[in-house]
């Protein structure tokens, strides 16, 4: 990928939830991103593997990183998991996101999360939406001069 710095960049730094789960941005740009995470006995559920939820936020914030690698502060629209294989305690997971398309403010990304033996753990795919400027006061619902 690029190894360079750019708007993802700024994002992760901002982002303390990733970032104290221990989540590593290890590259991003134009639309790609890799981002891995070592999996620990605070993360296992009752069948002794991996809790789905933090492979879901592994995934997740890779595809926030490709969506936000271009610049435009852009959010998730939707996204959904599949669970292929578990994961267990000590596991590095590495989530590769890629840009399927782009149109107008949207977006498709997929992200594949991977064990560190190279097994698929899960497939996800990300809907984005490009937000656009606004006041402050008009963007969270709020009557201007309130």
């Amino acid at each position: 990928m690029g190894g360079e710095r750019n708007a993802a960049h700024d994002m992760f730094d901002a982002d303390p939830a990733s970032r104290g789960l221990g989540i590593e941005l290890v590259d991003s740009a134009d639309g790609a991103a890799v981002a891995r995470m070592r999996v620990t006995e605070a993360m296992i559920n009752g069948h002794a593997i991996a809790h789905g939820g933090f492979v879901f936020l592994l995934a997740d914030t890779a595809f926030a990183l490709a969506c936000n690698s271009w610049g435009p502060a852009t959010v998730a629209a939707g996204g959904e998991i599949s669970f292929v294989r578990p994961a267990r305690v000590g596991d590095l997971l590495t989530a590769y996101a890629t840009e399927r398309t782009r149109y107008g403010r949207s977006g498709i990304y997929d992200v594949t999360v991977t064990r560190d033996d190279g097994a698929v753990i899960a497939e996800f795919r990300g809907r984005s939406r490009t937000l656009v400027d606004r006041p402050p006061r008009e963007a969270d619902g709020a009557a201007p001069g309130r």
